[in-house]
């Protein structure tokens, strides 16, 4: 079973309000996610943000009017959210709740037209709280409601664990990093860092959610080929050529290539 408390240590220390603001790597996935939440997202309704952290979507979606119900595995995260979400005057959250995704038992059935799921699958390292997540993923939406999963994809976490090793040699031993790519899953050797983490394939992927339920809408890098060109991208001037560059990095991202190889990556499928 997943060590749920060392996926909590983790994120007592590590910045999740600022992940997606502090640099340009964040600021890209903010951006190409925001895009695809734009398009696919009902005009209205009813959200829930699992694995939400501290609201870095849940507060503009929110504001924009939907009724965004906020839940996260971290009591410390959660908290800050309940603080954010009292200090706003118009966008406040529905509830902001500490939950275990593999347990949406304090929500009814057919209850939300979305569900973001953004975080979860980075860390459950075997296939029955998989399973147990996304099966309660589809009770808790409504028909035709959409789900919205992020992934890190197992070449991206695999190749990035080695990169680990040669920065943080105490987290990454030889079996571990056998263990990351013969199956997936890494566990930190080390009590700091990026601890519990799963990375699948994109076809690995697709069978979990289609095995759940969900017809696939899309499936599509959300850095795309700036992956590791963030910085250069938003350094340049000319607003319409980064605009021709970010729209061809949108164009591309569902080739599997580019999903495989290229950071997050994230699911959009239909109940």
């Amino acid at each position: 079973m997943t060590d749920f408390e060392r996926v909590k240590g983790y994120y007592c220390h590590f910045n999740e309000d600022e992940r997606l603001q502090r640099d340009s790597s964040g600021r890209l996935e903010y951006e190409m996610v925001m895009r695809k939440l734009q398009e696919h997202l009902p005009a209205i309704g009813t959200i829930l943000d699992l694995g939400g952290a501290t609201g870095v979507y849940a507060f503009p979606l929110a504001q924009t009017g939907y009724q965004v119900h906020l839940a996260d595995l971290s009591e410390r995260l959660i908290a800050i959210a309940k603080e954010k979400s009292d200090k706003q005057e118009n966008g406040k959250l529905a509830s902001c709740e500490v939950v275990n995704a593999v347990d949406l038992s304090r929500y009814a059935d057919n209850s939300f037209d979305a569900v973001l799921l953004f975080g979860p699958l980075y860390h459950l390292l075997y296939e029955t709280e998989r399973n147990a997540c996304i099966s309660e993923v589809y009770r808790v939406l409504k028909t035709d409601g959409t789900v919205f999963a992020s992934f890190i994809p197992y070449l991206s976490g695999s190749i990035a664990i080695v990169d680990r090793y040669f920065f943080a040699p105490d987290q990454v031993g030889k079996e571990n990093l056998r263990e990351v790519f013969s199956s997936g899953r890494f566990i930190n050797n080390a009590h700091y860092g990026f601890q519990e983490g799963y990375y699948p394939t994109s076809d690995q992927i697709l069978r979990l959610f289609e095995s759940n339920g969900f017809a696939c809408i899309e499936l599509s890098s959300i850095r795309g080929f700036l992956y590791e060109k963030e910085d250069h991208f938003y350094a340049v001037q000319d607003a319409q050529m980064r605009a021709e560059i970010l729209r061809w990095a949108m164009m591309t991202a569902k080739e599997k290539e580019l999903i495989e190889t290229c950071g997050h990556a994230m699911y959009i499928g239909r109940k």
